[in-house]
C-alpha cells in the first residue's frame, strides 16, 4: 500500500468549511448535489460567465455567484475551492485559489504533467494549505475495505493488479477528448483510474512499459501499460476511448484474490476468494448519491484536523502519478503544449 502521510485529529469545535465551486460544467453538476445532500456548505459558485454562474447557483440554491474565477477565490465566505474545469486549466486555477489562501480539491487528473502537479503541491505546502486530488474512487467504501484486507494479509503476498477503463466516447475530432490542445486522449481522462489504482495497491513502480494506438488527431485511442515493482509485482492496465470494455479490476495474492466487477471505480460490490477459489467474503455496502461525498468529507476532516495530507492519497503521490503518466506519454509519443514549462514560477 502507499506510504502514510501527515494526519491529525479533528477539532469538534471547528466551524464547518465552506465550499466554492470553480466551473459549472458536467462534473461540477455531479459533485455539488453530493456535497449538499450530505450536509456540506456550498457557499458560492464561479464561472467565466456570470449568467452561467447564476443559473448553476439557482439550480442548487447556492447563496453566491461570481462572474469570474478571481472573484470566487476572493470571496471571504469560501474556504475550499473545488476545481472542476477541464484538466488543461487545473494548474492555473489551483494556483489562483491557493494564492488567495483557499484549500483546493482538484478534479482528476491533478494536472497535465508532473511539473504542474509539483508546483501546485509546493505552493500549497508553503502556505499550509491542502491541495487534494479529487480521486473519488480512493474514498469509496469498497476501496476502504480492499485496503483493510491487503493490510491484514488476507490475500497473502499481493502479486498482481489488473484493471481497465474502456469507454465508447464521441468520435468528433473537435471534441475535447480528441483534441490535443485540450489534453485529449484516453490516458489522462480514463487511464488515470487504473494507474491510480495500481499506486493505491503498490505505490510507485520501478519501471513502466507502455504501447498505444493513436487517433488521427494525434492523441492516444488506446493505451496498454505494465508497471513493475521491486519485489516482482506487476500491474497490467489498459484504457481506451472508442471501445466499451469490461471495466473490471482484480487483485491477486498468494492466499487469494479480489474481483471487482463492472464498474470497479464507482461504488461497487466485490468478492474475495481464497487460494482454492472458494468465496471468502462478499462486500456490498450501499452508497447514497454518486459517492463523491466521501472525498469531500475527507477534505473537511483534514481542515478540521489542521492537517495538509492524508494516508489515502497524499498530494506528493498525486505528483508521482503524474510522473508515471509523463513516462507513459513519453513512451507512446503523446505530447501536449503544457509539457514546455512556462517559467512563470521558476
Amino acid at each position: 500500500m502507499s506510504e502514510h502521510a501527515t494526519t491529525g485529529t479533528a477539532d469538534p469545535a471547528a466551524p464547518a468549511a465552506r465550499w466554492g465551486i470553480l466551473g459549472t460544467g458536467f462534473i461540477a453538476g455531479l459533485q455539488t448535489p453530493d456535497l449538499i445532500d450530505n450536509g456540506s456548505l456550498v457557499q458560492a459558485v464561479g464561472s467565466r460567465n456570470l449568467a452561467s454562474a447564476r443559473e448553476f447557483a439557482a439550480r442548487f440554491q447556492i447563496p453566491s455567484s461570481h462572474g469570474s474565477y478571481e472573484d470566487l477565490v476572493a470571496d471571504p465566505d469560501v474556504d475550499i475551492v473545488y476545481i472542476s474545469t477541464p484538466h488543461p486549466f487545473h494548474h492555473e486555477n489551483a494556483l489562483l485559489a491557493l494564492d488567495a489562501g483557499k484549500h483546493v480539491l482538484i478534479e482528476k487528473p491533478f494536472a497535465m504533467n508532473a511539473w504542474q502537479a509539483r508546483e501546485i503541491v509546493e505552493l500549497a505546502e508553503s502556505k499550509g494549505l491542502i491541495a487534494l486530488e479529487a480521486k473519488w474512487t480512493r474514498y469509496l467504501p469498497h476501496m476502504v475495505r480492499i485496503r483493510e484486507l491487503i493490510r491484514s494479509g488476507a490475500l497473502g503476498d499481493v502479486r498482481t493488479v489488473i484493471a481497465d477503463h474502456n469507454q465508447n466516447l464521441p468520435k468528433d475530432p473537435t471534441h475535447r477528448l480528441n483534441d490535443p490542445a485540450l489534453g485529449g486522449g484516453a490516458l489522462l481522462d480514463l487511464g488515470i483510474y487504473p494507474v491510480s489504482f495500481a499506486f493505491d495497491v503498490f505505490g510507485a513502480p520501478v519501471s513502466i512499459r507502455a504501447a498505444a494506438s493513436m487517433t488521427e488527431t494525434g492523441v492516444d485511442r488506446q493505451t496498454a501499460m505494465i508497471f513493475e515493482y521491486g519485489d516482482g509485482q506487476q500491474a497490467v492496465l489498459h484504457c481506451a476511448l472508442d471501445t466499451a470494455g469490461p471495466n473490471q479490476a482484480s487483485i491477486m495474492g498468494t492466499e487469494g484474490r479480489i474481483e471487482v466487477p463492472s464498474v470497479w471505480y464507482t461504488p461497487s460490490a466485490f468478492t474475495r476468494y481464497d487460494a482454492d477459489g472458494n468465496v471468502a467474503e462478499r462486500f456490498d455496502e450501499p452508497v447514497a448519491g454518486r459517492g463523491m461525498q466521501y472525498q469531500a468529507r475527507e477534505m473537511e476532516r483534514l481542515i478540521a484536523a489542521h492537517a495538509t495530507a492524508n494516508d489515502i492519497l497524499p498530494p506528493r503521490q498525486s505528483v508521482q502519478v503524474m510522473e508515471a503518466l509523463d513516462e507513459v506519454r513519453s513512451q507512446i509519443g503523446l505530447a501536449y503544449s503544457s509539457d514546455e514549462k512556462s517559467g512563470w514560477r521558476d
